[in-house]
């Protein structure tokens, strides 16, 4: 499996292709805004139908993952089901399977926009979580250090060899790391954005997701406001 190594906070991470964040000194696995169930919601609340396997396709690269770190803690940075409804919409083949991944670790779900409160799985339901000079939250505090977050589904463009590439990006600097959106159906928000590059120090690199994960100055981080 492909994966960038970076330091952040003092920490050594991986920054694999998946969109998923890799804790080698904590066996820790973390991603963010799975959006499970999110077809069956733009059904219900549009009429749209869309194909709805996104859940199973985002619960297999997850599975891919664990197996591939053996990770013994996973932290999900909320969003993790489109909304409360969609959560309780889930097959129990679903609901199986998510019980199956979380077999035998440490499981927290934190808090998001679109999933607050309680929610009928495994694991513990926490605002965040502090681990060593990291701190997990679902968005980006002003003035925080060591964050770790998501919520904005960032994405960045690069020419490669004459073509345009766009791919999902993790994004950091010296005081936060932000994650790319792991779910299926789920768009995402430029780095050239002025919501990103506010946020982000002129120190911020951009790690693009795939096959071949890159590191690069953050793209549009010039731009800033």
């Amino acid at each position: 499996m492909n994966y960038h190594d970076f330091s952040f906070a003092g920490v050594p991470l991986r920054a694999l292709g998946s969109g998923a964040l890799w804790w080698p000194g904590e066996k820790l696995l973390c991603v963010s805004d799975l959006h499970l169930g999110k077809s069956e919601r733009v059904a219900r609340r549009s009429g749209q139908s869309l194909p709805p396997y996104e859940t199973r396709d985002t619960l297999t690269r997850l599975g891919e993952d664990l197996a591939f770190t053996n990770a013994r803690q996973v932290i999900c940075l909320g969003d993790s089901f489109d909304d409360l409804s969609a959560a309780d919409a889930l097959p129990d083949a679903e609901r199986l399977w998510i019980t199956r991944l979380q077999a035998g670790r440490s499981w927290a779900w934190i808090e998001g926009n679109h999933d607050p409160g309680p929610l009928e799985f495994g694991g513990t339901h926490q605002q965040e979580v502090s681990l060593g000079p990291l701190t997990f939250r679902h968005i980006a505090r002003d003035g925080a250090r060591g964050e770790v977050s998501g919520h904005y589904h960032p994405k960045a463009a690069l020419q490669v060899r004459g073509r345009r590439v766009t791919r999902p990006a993790f994004l950091f600097d010296s005081a936060r790391l932000i994650l790319p959106a792991y779910g299926t159906y789920t768009g995402g928000l430029s780095s050239h954005d002025s919501a990103l590059a506010s946020l982000m120090g002129p120190d911020a690199f951009a790690v693009l997701t795939g096959p071949q994960p890159l590191r690069v100055p953050m793209p549009g981080r010039e731009t800033a406001v």
